[in-house]
């Protein structure tokens, strides 16, 4: 098998799971445990082992720890001035997935395309179900596509932002 064929099936799979942790979690608010936590420890090895790899090995860890890290700490600062969680931690763990397939230089536009689209899908989500601003949706979706598009369009969202800073 020659590499280019390798890193598609590689992608391909990776597209569908994201894919289906999308449609699960926009249908039942939920990110199982089961899927994100082995995408955590498969892109670690993969990048670590693999001849393919998408990121260096450091770069993955740290981007998986990071990851993690940021949307746990974003909860715990919610929660302790509104007490009650703001965010899932299976969308934590997600992140942390994604940081360790695609790396810690890959999280900044990941969040960035799923916040501005969680911000404008949250509206609209919110609109068509006639719900106020306090309820909750689904925010790995818009986590997921990000991670899509980071995943095709390798730095894509690393240049845009380089190009046009706020």
């Amino acid at each position: 098998m020659n590499t280019f064929t390798a890193i598609e099936i590689v992608r391909t799979l990776l597209v569908l799971a994201l894919v289906y942790l999308a449609y699960v979690d926009f249908r039942s608010f939920r990110l199982p445990d089961f899927i994100t936590l082995p995408m955590i420890a498969i892109g670690l090895i993969f990048n670590c082992l693999s001849p393919w790899k998408f990121t260096g090995f450091q770069d993955a860890l740290t981007g998986a720890v990071i990851g993690y890290l940021f949307l746990w700490g974003l909860n715990f600062i919610y929660r302790a001035a509104k007490k009650q969680n703001g965010i899932g931690m299976g969308d934590a763990k997600l992140l942390s997935a994604l940081g360790a397939w695609l790396g810690l230089s890959a999280l900044p536009g990941i969040l960035l395309v799923a916040s501005i689209g969680g911000l404008f899908g949250g509206l609209i989500w919110l609109r068509i179900q006639k719900k106020s601003l306090q309820t909750a949706f689904p925010f790995g979706p818009f986590l997921a596509i990000a991670g899509i598009i980071e995943l095709l369009w390798p730095q894509i969202l690393q240049t845009w932002m380089q190009s046009n800073p706020l």
